[in-house]
């Protein structure tokens, strides 16, 4: 669903990403950990065709996302750190809004469906969001993607500020999506979050994928001896 194949890629001259190959299927879900500057910023932006590979080739579900990144981003939809939302909107009026933007509006019914899916409560629909914690913000983000059906989710940092009982609710909506068999790609720093949502985490620094584990069935899966040997970059 999302493959980055002997990519190299940068801004101005200066390269970043230097031949990453990452390839994510429907229902899995990818951690990329790294520290700042590593590269992860600039890998969710090739998938969102922002950024043009200078050798090697991106595709999301088979597209090419800078030759044809409106058919892209019909199959993605992108969490960043901080999701931003219409203050003066409830979470019901933001998701029918943003639907209608993409013109897939099927009707109240399946945005409280989706909404209700993502765990947000009931109380909270015809809230305006200006009042709503990360993790609310987060939840209606979630439900727009449930809405939208689309088969890839990119997440930047999203455990990034929440508490662990937050973090816990948030990566139980991942289990969710990844049975509906999206693929997911989340960049993190947060190893631990990491290895409690992924099936797979890859180690990036300076642009090179250093290392992958899949963090179930790996017998070398181990969170403490990688913190030691990643803590520097993932922390």
């Amino acid at each position: 669903m999302l493959q980055a194949s002997a990519v190299v890629a940068g801004y101005g001259g200066k390269t970043i990403l230097q031949h990453l190959d990452l390839h994510i299927g429907a229902g899995e879900i990818y951690a990329l950990l790294g520290a700042n500057g590593a590269g992860k910023t600039t890998t969710l932006s090739l998938f969102l065709g922002f950024v043009a590979p200078a050798a090697g080739h991106v595709r999301v579900d088979g597209i090419d996302p800078v030759a044809q990144p409106d058919e892209a981003r019909r199959r993605l939809a992108y969490i960043p750190e901080n999701v931003a939302l219409y203050e003066h909107l409830t979470a019901r009026e933001n998701v029918a809004y943003l639907l209608d933007l993409a013109g897939q509006n099927d009707g109240p019914a399946a945005i409280d469906t989706a909404l209700a899916a993502a765990g947000l409560a009931a109380a909270a629909f015809d809230r305006r969001v200006s009042g709503f914690s990360k993790g609310m913000r987060q939840k209606v983000a979630i439900a727009l993607a449930l809405a939208r059906k689309v088969p890839a989710l990119l997440l930047d940092e999203p455990t990034s500020g929440l508490d662990p009982q937050a973090t816990t609710e948030f990566n139980r909506l991942l289990g969710v999506l990844r049975g509906q068999g999206v693929a997911i790609l989340m960049v993190t720093h947060d190893l631990l979050s990491a290895a409690d949502a992924a099936d797979r985490i890859g180690f990036i620094d300076a642009g090179r994928l250093l290392e992958e584990v899949a963090a179930a069935g790996d017998d070398r899966f181990d969170v403490r001896a990688l913190h030691r040997r990643y803590g520097g970059h993932a922390a």
